[in-house]
């Protein structure tokens, strides 16, 4: 693996190229990658970058952001099979049936969505802006896709805000039921309790802490307790684990969160991409450009306040 590694960073600079990877994907990506974290951070690193090729190790929907935040470069998705099951339960007939049910209400939608989804929203979020975003628009009502579970955690961390959900969910952490986590509890009762807002409410009211997957890891790293149940993907676990060897991790019930499509990219994918510069994601031009309003309208709510 290390010789893998090695030909894989001198492939990368000789291409001037920038590998991006989430923290779900397998642990041992990050010795080749330049950025590494959540969707938001992800996204703006993709935005920033000055790099010819944009290496996603991530699954389709990231990619396709990457794309349409830098439609003049090349945004390679080492295996094509690693999509997202939440993504795929609203498509555009979806969103319009439901846009036409709830009229001239503003339309936020999880990254965790198609470009062609986002083309027809007014603003995009990530599991770490959602409250921020929702707060941004001063609107009494505002629909939400595709997560139900994330867009009813935004409307208990705001007042004065119905947030209509969507019925889409992510099944990794829709799985974790409240019983178990009660249960796991229990049997390491010094444990904190750290959530994805993706996970159900009745399992939310249990957790110490709800947050990104940044934001879970960002919490470990700034506490001193030293036990963390960690309800949310293993590639998050595997990394916690890693960078601190002091201190205790476990999974709800003792069986780790795996998203396989996550899993689906390994070293020898991003060698072959970056040797090969394929597959290639392009995003249909006027879609792009629409879904790039949605986007940036985000990152600029992130990086200053109120949409505009």
């Amino acid at each position: 693996m290390k010789e893998l590694i090695e030909k894989i960073n001198k492939l990368k600079k000789r291409k001037k190229a920038v590998i991006l990877a989430h923290c779900y994907q397998n642990v041992e990506i990050d010795e080749v990658a330049d950025f590494v974290g959540d969707s938001l951070y992800l996204s703006q690193m993709a935005e920033k970058t000055d790099a010819e090729i944009i290496v996603f190790a991530g699954v389709y929907f990231m990619a396709q952001t990457a794309k349409i935040l830098n439609p003049g470069k090349k945004v390679i998705l080492p295996n094509l099979k690693a999509g997202c099951d939440m993504a795929d339960m609203i498509n555009l007939a979806q969103l319009r049936e439901f846009k036409q049910k709830y009229p001239n209400i503003p339309t936020v939608c999880y990254i965790n969505s198609t470009a062609e989804v986002k083309a027809e929203c007014d603003i995009c979020c990530t599991s770490s802006n959602a409250v921020k975003i929702v707060k941004s628009l001063n609107a009494p009502k505002v629909l939400f896709l595709p997560d139900k579970n994330l867009g009813r955690w935004v409307e208990t961390q705001l007042q004065n805000v119905e947030v209509i959900t969507y019925n889409g969910y992510c099944p990794i952490h829709n799985d974790l039921s409240a019983e178990e986590i009660k249960e796991t509890k229990n049997k390491y009762p010094n444990a904190i309790v750290l959530a994805h807002p993706e996970c159900q409410e009745k399992f939310l009211e249990e957790a110490d802490f709800v947050g990104s997957t940044t934001g879970i890891m960002n919490y470990v790293k700034n506490r001193n307790e030293k036990e963390f149940i960690i309800a949310t993907e293993k590639g998050v676990t595997d990394r916690l684990k890693r960078d601190y060897p002091g201190k205790q991790f476990y999974s709800v019930y003792d069986k780790p969160a795996i998203c396989k499509s996550m899993k689906l990219i390994s070293l020898m994918d991003i060698y072959n991409a970056l040797n090969t510069e394929t597959p290639e994601i392009t995003v249909d031009e006027k879609i792009s450009k629409e879904a790039f309003k949605c986007i940036n309208r985000m990152l600029e709510v992130s990086a200053n306040g109120a949409a505009k």
